[in-house]
């Protein structure tokens, strides 16, 4: 059977999409997935991500790592997904979806798109980093020259290791830049390897500063390896609430594929 898919980045955060309102994939083939991702032998992408329906909601978002895996929520692969809907006709500006996390709420504005994320309560500070989950959990670590840092070896040592164990954590490492901007790399489970941007990621670092002090603004910037991001939030009582992350999704390139 052949397969129109489309190839989408945010912020050098890439996915393969597929409209599969049809139900013509079988999600079951998860050796496809891989293989399709997979950068030498196939198309390559960070994920794989399904646009299907849903009974209430403009539609569903069903998202899987780089190893063919269904996973946790891809915060850019949430901002493409809106803007594929977009690019269908099956929304105008605004969007409301279903995803692993809940329903979020999406606008889009030309390229940027504005993402609406689940609400945090929960924030674990310790010693030496910070843990919480932004739809996926993220582990939060401050360092000095980030440039030079070697991300995929520190951040597989900490993704598999205490206390995190076969179920793992992303790994974010971090560089205060200034008062309300952060340098962030990020090691992706699933992935393996360390991403050019992760939307969960940047959140749980725009969170991660403003619950340990180190800003006090409620929008924060992020420099990335793809590009910079934005994350608006409000404090109340119960942690955060009204979080948007915010940054382009840009359609690369469409093809067809056997599935």
């Amino acid at each position: 059977m052949t397969v129109t898919f489309y190839k989408y980045q945010g912020t050098g955060n890439d996915f393969i999409i597929v409209d599969n309102r049809l139900q013509q994939i079988d999600k079951n083939n998860t050796k496809r997935i891989e293989e399709l991702c997979d950068r030498r032998f196939g198309i390559g992408a960070n994920g794989f991500i399904l646009l299907e329906n849903d009974k209430i909601a403009d539609f569903k978002m069903v998202y899987y790592n780089a190893d063919g895996k269904e996973s946790s929520m891809c915060g850019n692969g949430g901002r493409c997904i809106a803007a594929f809907a977009k690019y269908l006709g099956i929304i105008s500006s605004t969007a409301e979806f279903e995803a692993i996390d809940g329903l979020h709420k999406a606008r889009i504005n030309g390229d940027i798109v504005y993402l609406q994320m689940q609400n945090v309560e929960t924030i674990e500070a310790y010693k030496d980093h910070t843990f919480l989950d932004t739809g996926s959990p993220h582990h939060v670590e401050l360092v000095s020259q980030i440039e030079a840092f070697d991300v995929k070896q520190n951040g597989a040592k900490i993704r598999y290791g205490q206390p995190y164990g076969r179920a793992g954590s992303n790994v974010n490492f971090v560089e205060q830049l200034s008062n309300d901007r952060f340098a962030v790399r990020t090691y992706e489970r699933g992935v393996e390897d360390e991403t050019l941007s992760c939307g969960t990621g940047v959140t749980a670092v725009a969170l991660a500063m403003h619950k340990g002090a180190k800003t006090n603004s409620d929008e924060v910037s992020l420099k990335t390896q793809g590009g910079e991001l934005k994350v608006k939030f409000e404090e109340d009582k119960d942690g955060y609430k009204n979080i948007w992350l915010i940054g382009p999704a840009q359609q690369v390139f469409k093809g067809e594929i056997e599935w």
